[in-house]
């Protein structure tokens, strides 16, 4: 077996605001497994300062998985603990290489084109004028759940947001997510959760700042509208310490990236654990380009959840590669009329 990899930036179609800044493009690698005559692809999607993985060494772990590759998926996997994002490279590298095409990984009556995945509109961050655009573009695209990435601009303007989408669709034609990624401090947040509670909304993503989590506790306890986990998630590492946290906070949700949490296998952990205690989940993709987004989509599909996923971020590059999936009516759907188009895998 040959292993090499490739370094991609993907260039966003606009600058997309995020309490953490504005994102002009987005770094990601990609695993290239031959065997055979047959090519397997992974994608290691690296989020620059937020993944755990975002160290000066990156490049040489991929080397050494290169070097290493005939330890086999499950032996690179343990070795690769704090490398979430090449974790998930390399059991996709795997996968692909085992199917019957590269981009098959999860045969399924989605990948077979007859089953979609609900998904939720997102909404960046931007001036207020910018974000009722997107807003009223999401709504006219059929979506029936809405995220709002808030906490960059004047909080009563974002409050004004909600109450444009509340004015004219009730919580039960319309749900509404809020993202705050971390942007309220910890003396002002159950008074902007009691804020937002007024909109009658499906849930709050990361509240406050990840590892405050006496505070994070204090608030899934006493919060007015759910709280999912997202960011305090990156960085756990082993069953004993995510059944710790997640016993301890008690959210009412928890969101997984596969590319921040150790792909596959470390989101069936986090998946088990919280169902154990009563936590509902949900998958969201983390700006992988379509090779990424194309295999936790599959994925997804096979765990059955019902509730809206995060995979609608394939639009949002102009490099991107040209692939099967499709959104259409606030759904993701495999059009298998629409053929693959990566030209270095040929």
């Amino acid at each position: 077996m040959q292993a090499s990899y490739k370094k991609h930036i993907l260039n966003f179609k606009r600058p997309s605001g995020t309490s953490r800044g504005v994102l002009t493009e987005k770094e990601t690698w990609f695993l290239i497994l031959k065997e055979n005559n047959k090519i397997g692809v992974g994608e290691c999607g690296i989020l620059r300062t937020l993944s755990i993985d975002d160290r000066p060494d990156y490049e040489e772990k991929l080397q050494w998985v290169c070097k290493n590759i005939h330890l086999g998926k499950e032996q690179l996997w343990d070795a690769l603990l704090e490398f979430p994002s090449i974790q998930f490279g390399v059991e996709m590298a795997f996968l692909s290489l085992a199917s019957k095409t590269p981009f098959d990984l999860f045969p399924s009556a989605f990948t077979l084109g007859t089953q979609s995945i609900e998904i939720n509109g997102l909404v960046w961050m931007g001036e207020e004028g910018f974000m009722r655009t997107q807003i009223e573009e999401k709504l006219a695209q059929g979506f029936r759940c809405i995220k709002l990435k808030i906490g960059a601009i004047d909080f009563q303007k974002e409050l004004g947001l909600l109450g444009f989408i509340r004015q004219h669709f009730d919580e039960k034609t319309i749900e509404i997510r809020v993202d705050a990624n971390g942007a309220f401090t910890l003396n002002e947040a159950l008074s902007k959760l009691n804020q937002l509670s007024e909109y009658k909304l499906h849930s709050i993503e990361q509240p406050i700042k990840k590892n405050n989590t006496d505070s994070m506790a204090e608030l899934c306890k006493n919060t007015p509208l759910p709280i999912a986990l997202d960011e305090e998630l990156i960085g756990v590492f082993g069953a004993e310490n995510k059944l710790k946290l997640l016993h301890k906070i008690v959210p009412q949700y928890i969101i997984l990236k596969p590319s921040l949490i150790g792909g596959f296998k470390g989101t069936l952990e986090w998946i088990h654990i919280a169902e154990k205690l009563k936590i509902q989940w949900w998958i969201t993709s983390a700006l992988e380009s379509n090779i990424g987004l194309n295999a936790i989509t599959q994925f997804t599909y096979t765990l059955q959840n019902s509730l809206p996923q995060g995979l609608g971020t394939g639009g949002l590059y102009t490099n991107n590669f040209d692939c099967p999936l499709e959104v259409n009516n606030g759904k993701i759907s495999y059009n298998i009329n629409t053929s693959w188009d990566v030209p270095w895998l040929k």
